[in-house]
Formats: structure tokens, sequence, C-alpha cells
């Protein structure tokens, strides 16, 4: 996949290697997508049919990866929604990032690629499985 439309050359290398951690991380059955703006991975519609709510008939979100104008944004519904896993990351992050957590909801900014622990969010690629994410997204919509 030719990444250079998503990211400027400065981060390239740093977005592609953010990617590949994913890849090689995450659990079977998302699916990796792009729209022009970043790289997405969603649980398809295949195994959940009724979709993410904001937008009917799309797959359902779970970690996006945008090259924004000042920083590299991983956005990561997880961390959102599992107060176990968002306080394990947190925690996690502290210990081995020489720099502090710039995060919001969902959104982990890293402004300088230098500091992205690669190896960290591999480790929350992996925490949890589409059942799990479709579970928890299920429970607190309801």
């Amino acid at each position: 996949m030719d990444y250079t439309t998503l990211v400027d050359d400065k981060r390239l290398d740093s977005f592609i290697r953010l990617i590949d951690v994913i890849d090689a991380n995450l659990p079977d059955g998302f699916e990796k997508t792009t729209d022009g703006k970043g790289v997405h991975y969603v649980v398809p519609l295949s195994m959940y049919p009724p979709g993410y709510h904001v937008t009917p008939g799309t797959p359902l979100p779970f970690i996006s990866v945008i090259a924004q104008k000042n920083h590299v944004a991983l956005y990561h519904m997880g961390v959102y929604a599992d107060e176990d896993v968002l306080h394990w990351f947190e925690q996690a992050y502290a210990e081995r990032v020489p720099t502090k957590l710039d995060m919001g909801k969902s959104c982990i900014r890293f402004k300088n690629v230098l500091h992205i622990p690669y190896d960290l969010i591999g480790e929350l690629a992996a925490k949890m499985t589409p059942e799990r994410w479709i579970k928890l997204y299920g429970g607190n919509r309801g």
C-alpha cells in the first residue's frame, strides 16, 4: 500500500512502522482499509452487520492511524470503551516513554515520532479481539 499520499516524507518511515506493528499484532478478524486520509482497522459488516451507528452501513471502526498537521494520531476505540485497557495503557506508557502521554478520549498523539513506543502499541493492538470490541461497543451503546 502506498502511504506517501497520507503523510509527509519526514514522518513516512514512522507511519509505516506503526502500521506494520499494528498489522503484526492485531487479532484476526479486523479488516484494514484506507480512505485517503488514514489507515483504518474495522470490524467488517460480515462480522457485525449493524456497523457503525453514526454512519449506518459502514464497518465498525476500531483503530485508525492518521497523520495530522503537527502529529501522528493513533485512534484506538478500545481505550475509550474499556477502562481496564485505558489504565493499563496509561501506566505502561508512563513506565516506558520519556515524554508525557498526549491523549484524548480515543486519540493518542505523537508529536515527536522518535518517541512512538512501537512495542507498546503492538501490545495495545493485541489486547482486543473483534468479538470483544463488538461486545463492548454494543454494551456501551445500550
